[in-house]
């Protein structure tokens, strides 16, 4: 393959880039805008399979010949320790886009090639491809993400030369406040996936059945629901870390907002049944919908670690002057090095980031939210045997 255009695949930001140049160099071979958006659909599908499960995938887009014909090519390759599966549904969606998509191994890695034929009347000559590549080489960067991206490699190599790690941290602390700071305008840009799947779902017609409908339309759901909660986070961390983050503060029974709150939340976890069990109630004064996000986050958590059907367990008692809430699941748990980092900024454990996506913000939010209520919160867990966390909040006397 005759390379043009090379990115890795990180974190969802660079799904939204894959799909970006798919386009764009579809765009600058003059493809018709179906072609193209077929393309770059497939690739941001395979993409998003990879993402999902590691954040050291890379994505190579270029051409190929065969006998005299071109075609446009993808090649997403990812380390061998990681499985992706024929049957998942992002895979599945690729190759009912694209005819010709096949995967191989090489070296340390697992390679998905994606494929498609571009008519002789492109006139595709070696030269042109040269100047193809030159032109995504010098091309400025197409949001401020990867502007960001491209700045960190630049000081990483010269870390690597001259200053050595410590360099290297500063300017990675450095980027992850100026990244906090531009998301949530950035984040505007996932659209264009939604969008495309929302033209596939209208070029299906009457012709085809509705299974074919409904799969696009819940696919653009589940980016829908997704991008909305990587938003909402963001923008909470840079108000956090601003101190522009705003609470209406009110009091109530506790007991009659957890069970308002466990009745919305479990509609979340539909694969996860919630036990509750209340103690004592007290009037507290909260933002219910801060801490209805609390317990949204610290549940959202106990299901994605657990087995489907396991239960949850919420509890509460008084103690000490507070209402102390307890979330039990009956997933992997963690070991006692992790318990620490647990509510860190962007802290991920190692162990299971190539299996769980997430951005390690959702427990680093709501410690913030807990402290500015005048509470505390902590974990406790066992490796293979869950996990409970625990979160207090000061009751009004009476």
């Amino acid at each position: 393959m005759l390379e043009v255009v090379k990115l890795t695949l990180e974190n969802e930001m660079d799904l939204v880039l894959a799909h970006k140049k798919a386009s764009r160099l579809g765009e600058r071979l003059k493809l018709a805008i179906s072609t193209y958006t077929t393309f770059s659909t497939a690739v941001s599908e395979v993409s998003r399979e990879v993402i999902d499960r590691t954040d050291s995938g890379f994505l190579i887009m270029g051409l190929t010949r065969e006998d005299l014909r071109y075609s446009l090519t993808a090649m997403i390759r990812y380390d061998k320790s990681v499985s992706i599966l024929n049957s998942e549904s992002g895979y599945q969606n690729a190759q009912r886009l694209l005819p010709q998509i096949s995967r191989y191994k090489e070296d340390n890695y697992e390679v998905i090639l994606l494929k498609i034929g571009l008519p002789r009347s492109s006139n595709i000559t070696p030269e042109k491809i040269k100047a193809l590549a030159l032109f995504f080489e010098n091309e400025a960067p197409y949001t401020a993400y990867e502007a960001i991206k491209l700045r960190n490699l630049q000081l990483h190599e010269k870390a690597e030369e001259k200053e050595g790690e410590l360099q290297l941290e500063k300017h990675n602390n450095q980027q992850k406040n100026e990244f906090i700071s531009i998301a949530s305008h950035e984040l505007k840009t996932p659209v264009t996936i939604i969008k495309a799947y929302a033209q596939m779902a209208l070029a299906a017609g009457e012709e085809h059945c509705s299974t074919l409908v409904k799969n696009y339309l819940a696919r653009i759901e589940s980016q829908s629901v997704k991008l909305t909660s990587l938003i909402q986070q963001l923008l909470d961390v840079s108000k956090i870390e601003s101190g522009r983050i705003d609470y209406k503060m009110e009091s109530v029974d506790f007991n009659t907002f957890l069970e308002e709150s466990l009745s919305l939340i479990k509609h979340t976890v539909p694969a996860h049944p919630i036990k509750s069990q209340p103690g004592n109630s007290a009037s507290v004064k909260i933002d219910k919908l801060r801490i209805e996000q609390v317990l949204s986050n610290i549940i959202g958590n106990a299901a994605k670690y657990s087995s489907p059907g396991s239960f949850i367990e919420i509890k509460s008692i008084l103690q000490d002057e507070h209402v102390v809430i307890t979330v039990k699941d009956n997933g992997i748990g963690m070991s006692k090095k992790n318990l620490d980092k647990i509510f860190e900024k962007f802290y991920r454990n190692a162990d299971v980031v190539q299996k769980y996506a997430g951005l390690g913000m959702g427990l680093y939010i709501s410690s913030k939210i807990i402290k500015e209520h005048g509470g505390d919160i902590w974990v406790e867990s066992t490796e293979g045997k869950g996990s409970l966390f625990h979160f207090s909040i000061p009751y009004e006397a009476a």
